[in-house]
Order: structure tokens, then sequence, then C-alpha cells
């Protein structure tokens, strides 16, 4: 008899209990909490045979982008690949496959017609929305998720995940009030939610709805933080309002509290470091000694090339705490990844390669130069992941190198344009009156 998980979906291998477990560890990763990977391994524990379990395993090492998880995420990609399974858990081995090669386009191809097929595989349409982000894909970021949609209803298992992915790429196209409904709706199914928290955080950032965005987190914190994997970042949202209302001294406490007080070694955690640390130094600042630490933990990632958009993070910290032998190593890992043949050879010759070069002129007090990096830069930086919150690091560092080279004329162009995008941010207001004085002259 074969075994079928709670939408249907049959499962190879599987008994009562190993499903279960299975379908727990599911469940806390569709919220990015708890801890998953032990559920697995009770799982495997009960039933090797159970695929899925090997799959989502897999999955779990490969979507982090912390490049110490591909060889768990091979040795699990190997184990399921030895197991007879179905059509649609072969289709998720060949998507593996494809992205530990380090082809992140076909694993999201492979991805998109499985859920075609399959429009109730959460597990695909949840690791097909993260490969879209990493990769720059706008519009499947809103419309992988749209398909798949329609064969869904309310009550079913995971249900709110769906609305919280479709709510992060209705937003990150711009359809702020489909977003906030979805989002809020995801929420309103499983609080624990931190996908759909976020979007609508990203939803109040964009609009400027800045008292709102602190309301909307701290009066959920009980949900979002404690034993979340993506409470970072949900932190770092928070950051970012009180950043825009100028509360400096909140703001450091944030990064010196649940941000960075913790110590993570992630990379998407310490992305989320470095962006907040950078963005506190174009204001001026004054960080103390807060580089050094950051710069100590991004050190293990110094030579991993395997993601531009953490080299890009990873350098901030190095240029802070002064560490050139660890920023030789990042820039010879980036040579690495342009003589290999995966997507991210793409991702680091177009936007990963020329933003670091930008970053380290930036640092260096090469301001013009920084300008003529950045400029092209800003138009495609989609297509090496970043939403359009992280993206507007690049915006903000533009706008700050062309003050500092002396050309206001440029700058000036750039504060109107933000304040056509934010005309309710305190933050942008600022930047246009420090430009007053040159207008004027």
């Amino acid at each position: 008899m074969t075994m079928r998980d709670q939408l249907g979906l049959a499962m190879s291998g599987a008994d009562t209990n190993s499903l279960a477990c299975y379908q727990s560890a599911l469940a806390h990763f569709q919220c990015y909490v708890g801890d998953p990977l032990a559920e697995l391994d009770d799982a495997l524990a009960q039933r090797p045979e159970l695929l899925m379990a090997h799959v989502l395993k897999a999955w779990l090492n490969l979507l982090g982008t912390e490049a110490q998880g591909l060889a768990v995420a091979a040795e699990a990609h190997r184990a399921a690949s030895a197991l007879p399974g179905n059509a649609r858990e072969r289709a998720h081995l060949v998507a593996l496959g494809e992205l530990l090669a380090g082809r992140w386009h076909a694993a999201g191809r492979v991805l998109e017609d499985l859920t075609i097929a399959w429009p109730q595989d959460i597990l695909a349409l949840q690791a097909g929305h993260l490969i879209d982000f990493y990769t720059g894909q706008q519009r499947l970021l809103r419309d992988r998720i749209a398909r798949a949609l329609p064969e869904w209803q309310a009550e079913m298992p995971g249900y709110h995940a769906l609305l919280g992915m479709h709510a992060f790429g209705l937003e990150e196209n711009a359809d702020y009030t489909g977003a906030e409904r979805a989002g809020r709706r995801a929420v309103e199914l499983q609080p624990r939610d931190g996908w759909g928290q976020h979007a609508v955080a990203h939803v109040l950032e964009m609009q400027n709805r800045t008292d709102e965005g602190i309301a909307w987190m701290r009066e959920r914190v009980t949900y979002w933080a404690g034993d979340s994997f993506f409470q970072v970042h949900n932190w770092w949202h928070l950051a970012l309002y009180h950043l825009d209302r100028e509360e400096i001294n909140e703001v450091l406490a944030l990064f010196d509290g649940p941000i960075f007080g913790g110590r993570s070694p992630l990379a998407l955690d310490l992305v989320d470091a470095s962006a907040l640390l950078w963005r506190l130094q174009l204001l001026g600042v004054e960080l103390g000694a807060r580089w050094q630490p950051l710069a100590d933990l991004w050190e293990a990632h110094a030579d991993a090339g395997n993601y531009a958009f953490n080299d890009a993070h990873a350098l901030m910290a190095f240029l802070g705490a002064g560490r050139d032998p660890a920023i030789e190593r990042l820039f010879a890992a980036q040579r690495r990844a342009l003589a290999g043949d995966g997507d991210n050879r793409q991702f680091t010759a177009e936007v990963g390669q020329p933003l670091c070069q930008a970053i380290q002129a930036f640092a260096s007090g090469e301001y013009a130069e920084c300008v003529r990096l950045l400029r092209p830069l800003r138009l495609i930086a989609p297509r090496f992941d970043g939403s359009h919150a992280q993206r507007d690091l690049l915006d903000l560092t533009l706008l700050e190198a062309a003050r500092r080279s002396g050309q206001e004329a440029l700058a000036r162009a750039l504060v109107n344009e933000r304040l056509q995008l934010r005309p309710d941010s305190l933050q942008t207001r600022r930047l246009a009156l420090r430009l007053a004085p040159a207008r004027a002259a």
C-alpha cells in the first residue's frame, strides 16, 4: 500500500511514524522555526528508505547558501538517488542535482515544471520560490505561486506558507495592496509564519509606513522571534524602520542585541549585520569596534566564492575591520568563480565582482570610481539576489559617493528620484536637506 502525505502526494518508503516526522519537519521549514533537520534524522532513523526525507534534508542544506552545506546535501542526494521513487520525487532529485552543480536557473526550471504537474507539492513551491529570490527572478517570485493557488483550499496544510510566498512575490512586483492582504492572512492562519511576517514588513518599508512597521514587528515579536531561523532578518527590518527615523541608539541596540549579539555564523544572518553597519557608516555614525567580530565570522566564508551576494557583504566587513588578507582571499575566490561553469560565474561577472570593486573604492575614498562602477549596476542588481529593501543599499551608496565626489547634480537627481518613490521617508527628506545648500548655490 502506498503511503500518502497530508496533501495526497505519494511518499516512497514511508510508514506512519516516519511520515509524521517528515511532515513536522516540512511544517517547521514553512515557518522557518524549530529544528527540521533533527526531525528528518528521526524520520530516517526509522525508515532510511523514506526518499523525501533525504530530499528535504538536501534542500535545507542548499537553500541557506552555506558552502559547508554542499557536502551534506550531496550525500543526501546520493542516498535518495539509490532509492526507488515516483516521477515527482525523481523530479526533485533532478532539481537538486542541477543546484549541486551550481545551475540555479536550471534547478528553478525543473521545479517550475514539477509544480505545474503537482501544484500541491509545497516543498517544490518553497524551494522554487527561494531559488527565484536568489536568482532575481522577480516575476516568477509571484507567478510560480500564483499558478498553484487556485489548486489549493484554505484548510489544506501549508496554505499559510503559500500565501506568505505569494505576498512576497506581489510586494517585489509592487502590488502592495495585494501583498499586504495575503501576508496578513498568512500570519492570521499561522502566527509563526516568518516569511509572511516579513512580506508585510517589506510592504510597510516600501510605502514608508514607518510607525505601522514598528508596531507590526513589535506587537508580534513573540511569534517571529525565539527559535525562528528567520528572526535576524525580521529584526533587521525593525532596525530599518528605526533608522529611517534616525533613532540611531535604538538601531545600535538592535544590532548589538538580536541582530548580532548571538554571533550567528550563518551567511544569511551575517548579510543583515553587514548591511546594517554599512548603512550606519554611510550616515557617518561612529561604530566603534563593531566591524571586528563581524569580520571574524565572515572569515570562514572568505574562500567560498559560491554566492556573489554573500561576497559583497563579507567585503563590507573586511573593509570595515581592515582585513587586507581576507579581502585578497575573497577576490581570489571570485576569480575562481569566474573560471567555473556554474551560474555564480554569471552572477559574479555581471554584478558581484564590479559591486565588490565599487564597495572597495568607496571604502578607499575613491568616490568617483565608486560612482562609475555603481551607476550601471543598479539597473541590473536584481540578477544576483536581494529584495528591493536589501538592494536599496546600492542606491544609498551611490548617492553618498556622488555627494562626496563633488557630483552635486547627480546627487540631487538621485535624491529627487528617491523623493518620488519615497515621499514620506524621513531619511530621504534629510538627504534632500543635505544637498539644499548646493542647490541654492
